[in-house]
């Protein structure tokens, strides 16, 4: 497996989904269902896609000023909920 180890946003035109719009719908049960994927989901989606390269690449998760109290990511009390993937 070969992965971008420069750690970078995909670029390179992606210019579409979630990623341009800052904009996510929310499913019925009030979680979020995210698309990484290089193609569109659909128009339907789209609000939810998260441009990524085709092939392997590594998701990264930026936290800023997380909470200091429970729940919390500073002390292993909040995780992030686990990429699933699905074909």
């Amino acid at each position: 497996m070969t992965i971008d180890t420069k750690y970078l946003i995909v670029g390179g035109g992606m210019t579409g989904g979630a990623a341009a719009k800052g904009i996510r719908e929310h499913d019925a049960d009030g979680s979020i269902t995210l698309y990484f994927q290089s193609e569109s989901p659909g128009k339907d989606k789209e609000s939810n896609w998260l441009p990524a390269p085709q092939g392997d690449f590594l998701p990264m998760l930026r936290m800023y000023w997380p909470k200091q109290k429970d729940p919390s990511l500073l002390d292993g009390t909040w995780k992030p909920p686990q990429i699933v993937k699905v074909n």
